[in-house]
Order: structure tokens, then C-alpha cells, then sequence
């Protein structure tokens, strides 16, 4: 069994999942959002994303971290925050030494519904069904989440089979 914690990185609400995979099946073990307070500036902000992700990693003791890789278009204001909340996750990774799958957004839909166009809600639709969920998952974050870790997994298991490298594409 291999247990991956995927991350969907934001600053007012990050978006967390612990899926294990056992043979051709996934469980979703544990998944909320971290949420840090607007009325903080940045730097604590920052500092109750790492001290929160990092007991959560201790008491989980994932095999594995995937958090997506991300690209942004024109709002740079949004992408500078999210990139130093996607280093607080990575320095907690290296801190507790657990390897780290960045799926790009396009494998991660191919990994839960066979296409890389899928939309948010096909997305939330197939990771309920792929986790036997009662409903689908919300807020969008821990979708996300949810999705990340799913990829992350396969992607690990085909990088381990193969020996290639593990943004290889799925098929």
C-alpha cells in the first residue's frame, strides 16, 4: 500500500488529501483545507502553512507528496503567493524526506478522466466515483487535492514500472 498526500497550493485555503492505493484501488484517508486568517500578514501566513503541513505530514507519514505544477497566465499578483506556499510544501517534503510527483494539470485530468480537458466539475464527478465517495468533493481545493493525489500515485507507480521518469504522459 503507498499513501500520497496531494496538495492543491493556495494561500487563504490550501487544499489537502491523504489517498492510499492498494492494488487497483484508492480510499481516501483523510482531506480538508489549511486555512490561514486574511487578517495576517503574508510571513505568518506562511509560517501556519508550513507548522500545520508539517504536523500533518508527521502524523500521516505519507509515502509520497504531489502537488501540481503550476502555470499562470496574467495574474502574476496570485501566482507569487501560490509559488512561496508551493515552497513551504516542497521545504516540508525535503524536511521529512519524502519524494515529490508535480503532475501538470493536464496529467492529472487524464489520470481521473481519461482526457486532459476535462472540467473542474468532470473532475469532482470522477474522483467521487474513483473514491467511493458519497458526494461529490468540495471546495474546488480539496477536489483538487483529491485528483493531485490520485495522479500522483499512478504517476509513481508507472515512473517505479517502467524506470522512466515520472512526468512521463499517462496513456
Amino acid at each position: 500500500m503507498s499513501l500520497c498526500l496531494g496538495l492543491d497550493p493556495g494561500i487563504g485555503r490550501l487544499g489537502y488529501a491523504f489517498v492510499s492505493k492498494e492494488g487497483d484501488t484508492f480510499k481516501a484517508v483523510n482531506f480538508g483545507c489549511i486555512e490561514t486568517s486574511p487578517k495576517k500578514n503574508l510571513t505568518e501566513r506562511l509560517l501556519d502553512v508550513h507548522i500545520t503541513l508539517g504536523k500533518m505530514i508527521e502524523e500521516n507519514k505519507p509515502d509520497l507528496l504531489a502537488v501540481e505544477k503550476l502555470f499562470f497566465g496574467r495574474n502574476t499578483t496570485t501566482a507569487e503567493v501560490v509559488y512561496q506556499v508551493r515552497g513551504i510544501i516542497l521545504l516540508n517534503a525535503g524536511l521529512q524526506k519524502i519524494g515529490v510527483v508535480e503532475p501538470k494539470p493536464t496529467q492529472i485530468k487524464m489520470a481521473i478522466c481519461g482526457h486532459g480537458r476535462a472540467t473542474k466539475r468532470q473532475v469532482q464527478l470522477m474522483v467521487q466515483r474513483t473514491l467511493g465517495l458519497a458526494k461529490p468533493p468540495t471546495p474546488d481545493d480539496v477536489a483538487d487535492a483529491l485528483a493531485t493525489a490520485i495522479a500522483g500515485l499512478l504517476l509513481h507507480e508507472f515512473a517505479q514500472k517502467t524506470g522512466g521518469p515520472i512526468d512521463a504522459p499517462l496513456s
